[in-house]
């Protein structure tokens, strides 16, 4: 099993997100790094640099627009009178079919969905080198490799075509995805963070070449509040092609994985040749958002479960913030995985 770390990931560190309408600080740290490194020694794997892929794996499921506010929004917003040293929007469209905003603050406002995507200095780099982990696993895995990990960070299922949100600006997932389909592969992304994987949904929700599964606290009491909802199908030739499977707050070990077989049912009979996984680690009963309630077992025995499935794997980190067990949720997910083959 191959994993994939850029140094380069460690640079972008936001400071504060609105919660109950109070600036807290943003969890999604350089610090989750340390943690999920340790499990990966534990497992006696050595991470690798990813090679840089270029834009063109980017540019399958962003938009022009969106990746070029991306690499150039924040010089352009240092040029504003007082400008702060984040770029955040104050405002917000009302819709999306209008007039593109030619102003950096009207396109911060478009592209940066709410007050958890901050972009610095380091943003663009950072979230580039991140997507490029996603790209390394998923072309190893095509080379022939079973199971390959990226250590994504920031992590990515949040951001859509052309907008940032929830701590993600690259849809690592949904880029590993469409690079294996690109090369021909048959291929099905289950999400299993603690939140539902809005941006992969928006992203293939109107294809009917990848399927999309996602597992998640239900949006009617969490974020995303807005997509997520079991009635959400999929659209025009991708209906029936996506799967949401939300669960109560509070949820444990044995509701959890029941669904998590559930999607893995689903999944079989799209016979992919490919499984992407969207591996967040925040549905943990210790992660600090609190949703769901997954014990270290829990993930021990979903790793087996994804590990029989019989499939190549591409587990691509999204979720998961810094607790007492975060290493060993992912140690022991990872662990299930490789006993299982």
């Amino acid at each position: 099993m191959r994993v994939f770390l850029s140094p380069a990931q460690r640079a972008h560190a936001g400071d504060s997100f609105l919660v109950n309408g109070t600036l807290r600080p943003i969890p999604e740290q350089p610090t989750r790094i340390d943690h999920l490194l340790r499990a990966v020694s534990n497992l006696g794997l050595t991470p690798e640099a990813p090679p840089d892929s270029g834009d063109a794996p980017l540019a399958r499921v962003h938009t022009a627009e969106y990746l070029h506010f991306l690499r150039t929004i924040w010089t352009r917003w240092q040029r504003l009178p007082g400008a702060s040293a984040a770029v955040r929007p104050n405002v917000f469209p009302d819709r999306r079919d209008g007039a593109y905003p030619r102003a950096a603050v009207g396109q911060a406002g478009y592209h940066l969905g709410d007050y958890a995507c901050p972009v610095l200095r380091e943003t663009w780099t950072t979230v580039r080198a991140s997507a490029h982990g996603a790209v390394a696993a998923a072309r190893a895995v095509h080379d022939g490799e079973r199971v390959a990990y990226a250590l994504c960070r920031p992590p990515g299922h949040h951001a859509g075509p052309d907008l940032a949100g929830g701590f993600c600006y690259l849809n690592n997932s949904a880029i590993a995805a469409a690079d294996l389909t690109a090369a021909g592969r048959r291929v099905a992304v289950l999400d299993v963070d603690l939140h539902h994987g809005n941006g992969t949904q928006a992203i293939f929700y109107d294809r009917a070449d990848v399927l999309t599964v996602s597992v998640h606290a239900d949006p009617a009491d969490f974020y995303p509040f807005f997509w997520g909802h079991a009635a959400e199908r999929g659209r025009g030739p991708g209906l029936g092609f996506n799967l949401n499977l939300p669960l109560p707050l509070g949820t444990g070990d044995a509701a959890w994985l029941e669904t998590v077989e559930t999607a893995l049912a689903r999944i079989d009979a799209f016979a992919p040749d490919v499984l992407v996984v969207a591996l967040g680690l925040d549905a943990s009963a210790e992660d600090p958002f609190g949703g769901l309630a997954i014990t270290p077992d829990g993930f021990a025995r979903v790793g087996a479960l994804l590990g029989a499935f019989g499939r190549p794997l591409v587990l691509v980190q999204e979720g998961g913030y810094v607790s007492p067990v975060l290493a060993e949720n992912l140690e022991q997910v990872v662990g299930g995985v490789l006993g299982a083959r």
